[in-house]
């Protein structure tokens, strides 16, 4: 290791990488606790430590420009990312143009993650996270042994607001970890290029939904008297919202759970994409046992052709116009897609340049995500927790 001993980096360097030694533990070091599902994480494990990859159900990786265009799809297009923890799989999508609903381009078998059916709640339970997820550039930008891999963001503004703890959960490569979702160096590799073409393109964000396993009617239906189904109700509200338009859903938190509408063509990785666009839930959910949240968000606006109860549509509430801006605010103040308030406007300050010229000297700049970043110097993430 080179030894840097500027403004303290010595010691940030050292505690970095003895995080990655901790976190991303080799395979065949690694004790795997198997609850109830994916058992064949043990053989993917066993397969990756004899070299057999790609693994089995790995699309062909030589051959990316080929499937993109069979797919009328081109790098650099916005990406959606679909994990399931049930069956090890995970799915990446692309939107062909901006008016376009997203298309599926591969199907990819994670190698390993931790845990077992159910959210991630604090730091060091060895459990892999589930929820609504979101990626922006800087979470791309590691540094140690997972270069190509990225954050998944854990813990989100849902899971501080449920008192869940944890930290440095990542998507990457290898087939061992602590929380995270191990690919293999290959596709990751394949899915890395992929998500940092639709950044460098203009995507400022992409999203990862986690689901235990895929909660279509049966499944739900299978799982009914888990401790995490109400949970889990809220999670299927953003699956069918995606498998009816292919578009990723919008998600804000109302009373402490995830509240989900359908998304717009335009919303890919666009930072002004706020507020709910709701439609009421289906009878079919109802029936169910999924009851949604109900909260006045500022910037709802209410579709009344998909809201207006029909014949085929009996029970459905009516729609109402949204109360007067300046009462929603005062009723409920103004959150983004994630559910935080607006941060307070802070008074702009000049940085004034040393006579040295010395870029550490006026470099000491904030991400927007309250972390502090030298010039030159990638963001340090370890992965686990």
């Amino acid at each position: 290791m080179r030894w840097l001993t500027r403004k303290g980096w010595t010691v940030r360097w050292a505690l970095a990488a003895l995080g990655l030694a901790l976190s991303c533990q080799s395979a065949s070091a690694l004790v795997v606790e198997l609850d109830d599902v994916a058992s064949d994480r043990v053989e993917r494990q066993r397969a990756y430590t004899r070299g057999a990859t790609p693994l089995p159900g790995t699309p062909d990786l030589a051959n990316l420009d080929q499937r993109l265009a069979g797919k009328g799809l081109a790098r650099g297009n916005p990406i959606f990312v679909r994990i399931f923890k049930e069956t090890s799989e995970l799915e990446l999508w692309m939107q062909p143009a901006k008016d376009k609903p997203f298309v599926l381009l591969a199907t990819y078998p994670i190698c390993h993650w931790t845990g077992t059916l159910g959210p991630k709640l604090k730091e060091g339970d060895r459990q892999s996270p589930e929820g609504f997820y979101t990626v922006r550039w800087q979470q791309t930008r590691l540094f140690g042994r997972w270069q190509q891999a990225f954050n998944l963001g854990f813990p989100n503004p849902f899971d501080r607001i449920n008192g869940r703890t944890g930290s440095h959960i990542l998507v990457h490569g290898g087939c061992s970890s602590v929380g995270c979702y191990a690919m293999t160096e290959q596709v990751q590799a394949e899915i890395f290029a992929l998500a940092g073409a639709a950044i460098e393109k203009g995507q400022q964000r992409f999203h990862v939904h986690v689901f235990p396993f895929r909660p279509n009617d049966e499944a739900m239906q299978r799982y009914q008297g888990h401790q995490w189904i109400d949970f889990w109700r809220d999670l299927k509200a953003g699956y069918d919202s995606f498998e009816r338009t292919r578009l990723p859903p919008r998600v804000a938190i109302c009373e402490r759970r995830y509240q989900v509408s359908d998304g717009e063509p335009e919303d890919a990785g666009n930072p002004a994409a706020h507020g709910l666009l709701r439609p009421p839930a289906t009878p079919a959910a109802i029936a169910s046992g999924y009851v949604p949240p109900r909260c006045d968000i500022p910037g709802e606006r209410h579709r009344l052709a998909r809201v207006t109860p029909t014949a085929s549509t009996p029970g459905e509430p009516e729609a109402t116009p949204p109360a007067p801006a300046a009462a929603r605010e005062r009723q409920n103040p103004a959150r983004d897609a994630f559910g935080e308030p607006p941060p307070p406007q802070k008074p702009r300050r000049k940085v004034q340049a040393t006579q040295s010229g010395d870029p550490a000297s006026r470099g000491n700049q904030d991400d927007g995500l309250g972390v502090r970043l030298v010039p030159g110097t990638p963001r340090v993430h370890a992965g686990g927790g």
